[in-house]
């Protein structure tokens, strides 16, 4: 069991609280603005909105119709999550941090396919299309992700680069200038 925590705790642990705050908001949503409205929570930032919309696509209302196909996606996906998830290293946390935030998303945003069919968006900003707290935790975990893999390459690069002055500038190969 504790190889399992250890293992799984962070995943768990941020799947959770992404699922917990997406199915919370949606919720009050739901109980509080009928269909199609709207409400400005900050007067002076008229172009910030909370809707109440449905969305039966993908993210920010891509696709539409496809939510039977986005749904087996979403299963997919966190299988391959929950079997590769362990096999990235303890030391790249915003890595498992990233993951974790997709497999939540699209965990938060089946539970409502399977319970409502469509799902519910509610965040509006200016004219960029409605979404909700699934739909920015997948996008920030892929923008975490991305972000983390540039670095990553960047360092192995820089490490490749320096190991590679360390031959060039060792006792061997300058004794094989001089010669």
């Amino acid at each position: 069991m504790k190889k399992l925590i250890k293992t799984y705790g962070l995943l768990v642990l941020v799947v959770s609280v992404v699922i917990v705050l997406d199915q919370i908001t949606k919720y009050i949503v739901r109980i509080n603005l009928p269909f199609g409205s709207s409400w400005t929570p900050i007067a002076a930032l008229p172009f910030f909105r909370i809707v109440h919309w449905l969305n039966t696509g993908a993210a920010f209302g891509m696709f539409q119709g496809g939510g039977l196909i986005f749904g087996i996606l979403a299963v997919i996906v966190t299988l391959i999550i929950v079997l590769y998830y362990p096999k990235i290293p303890r030391e790249y946390i915003w890595m498992r941090i990233a993951i974790a935030m997709q497999m939540g998303g699209a965990l938060g945003n089946l539970i409502d396919r399977l319970l409502f069919g469509p799902v519910t968006d509610f965040i509006a900003v200016g004219t960029f299309p409605v979404f909700n707290i699934a739909d920015a935790s997948i996008t920030v975990g892929v923008g975490i992700l991305l972000l983390n893999l540039w670095l990553l390459e960047r360092k192995e690069k820089a490490a490749a680069a320096a190991g590679d002055q360390v031959l060039q500038d060792s006792p061997e190969t300058l004794g094989n200038r001089q010669s």
